[in-house]
């Protein structure tokens, strides 16, 4: 039997891949497009599971203005699906403690600054007045993004760009991608648990935790592993007053509003691989980490209520802790968008478009993500992002 034929194939249907769906339809792709996806509920999708945040505090200026076309999309989102995401501009709010700590926030904000992006930093007494409910005893510096950061409903940005992909034409196949045949250097087949194959002129690796399975498909050895991170709910006794940002206080214990309650998390130490299917919370962190943190960071926070708690993956990129994109530099038709080492919600809208360009058009035409390309990574040429959470 012949397999069936698709101009363009994508692996993994969660937000990068839909977005890159989205805008090959806005950008009038005249091909047949399908999005391979084995779990359509997404219950384990990392974007169902993240955090939800978006922000411009980065080491590396083009992951701010990547950030920054993010932001727009969001704020704008009811003229893509007819809806708004509730956009929570809080800000985020980074805490130095060490003077190596505030040095780097200011290189960062530098960096920031020339991309854009509205962060002002504050001095201790500075950031005592603006967050009264912090303990700043200990604090050197802090850099707040007063516009252009915040959380934002995660779910609602996916199935926005799945359900316009799937308007316009885009077929979601409930499938799972098992092989790629390839002849010469391209990619000429996938391969289906159904038992079914799909002919395809492009096959983009979209499959987050499972990017660098699907890459070794095709020989390819992507330095991608899956970290889990839990995030826990919970309730104050005393909640701050005012409009609280996501706070990523010294110790990397991070803390947001989530409506009456918040939720927080951190990366635990050490930080090994996580199994494919490992999504059991890591309970002791809790009490271990996350709630001393808070509790001596704030007196509204040593009184909590632990509520629900989850675990999620990050695509983690070990080489240099940035997203990979684009085409394979030897097997040309093979594309890139994994590694995103927690950033890949955020970072959507912008590597969705970026990827559809370079596949309708052949190259990059709004923003330039070339230098988050495959090739860096066997030059040795890192593209690295310091500030991860």
């Amino acid at each position: 039997m012949m397999p069936e034929t698709a101009d363009v194939v994508i692996c993994g249907g969660a937000v990068i891949g839909s977005a890159i769906a989205y805008y090959l339809t806005r950008l009038g792709f005249p091909g047949r497009v399908v999005v391979v996806e084995r779990d359509p509920i997404y219950a384990r999708a990392a974007t169902a599971l993240s955090a939800s945040g978006i922000r411009q505090q980065f080491s590396n200026a083009l992951n701010t203005r990547i950030s920054a076309f993010g932001v727009s999309v969001i704020r704008d989102f009811r003229t893509v699906a007819g809806y708004d995401l509730g956009f929570q501009e809080n800000g985020y709010l980074y805490l130095a403690a060490t003077e190596a700590a505030a040095a780097a926030l200011r290189r960062n904000h530098v960096v920031q600054r020339e991309a854009g992006a509205e962060i002002e930093l504050l001095e201790p007494e500075a950031l005592r007045a603006r967050f009264p409910h912090l303990t700043v005893g200990d604090l050197r510096l802090a850099a707040f993004g007063t516009r252009g950061e915040g959380w934002f409903d995660n779910v609602g940005l996916m199935q926005g760009f799945r359900a316009q992909a799937r308007a316009a034409g885009v077929a979601f196949a409930r499938d799972e991608v098992i092989g790629l045949g390839l002849a010469g250097p391209r990619v000429a087949e996938v391969r289906l648990a159904s038992g079914g194959a799909l002919a395809c002129g492009v096959f983009v690796n979209a499959a987050g935790g499972q990017g660098a399975e699907i890459a070794a498909m095709a020989g390819i050895v992507l330095p991608i592993e899956r970290r889990k991170r839990t995030v826990f709910s919970f309730a104050c006794a005393d909640p701050p007053k005012g409009r609280p940002p996501l706070m990523i206080d010294p110790s990397g214990v991070w803390c947001r509003p989530e409506g009456a309650l918040f939720i927080a998390g951190a990366a635990p130490d050490p930080d090994p691989a996580a199994a494919a299917e490992d999504f059991e919370p890591r309970h002791a962190e809790w009490e271990d980490i996350v709630w001393p943190a808070l509790a001596a960071r704030s007196p509204n926070f040593e009184a909590l209520r632990l509520g629900r708690f989850w675990a999620g993956h990050y695509d983690m990129n070990l080489f240099d802790a940035n997203a990979i994109l684009g085409p394979h530099p030897e097997i040309g038709n093979f594309l890139f968008a994994n590694g995103f080492s927690g950033h890949g919600l955020q970072q959507a809208p912008a590597v969705g478009r970026g990827l559809a360009e370079v596949i309708a058009t052949g190259g990059y035409q709004s923003l330039d993500l070339g230098p988050l390309g495959f090739e860096r990574i066997a030059a040795g040429r890192r593209q690295t992002e310091q500030v991860v959470i």
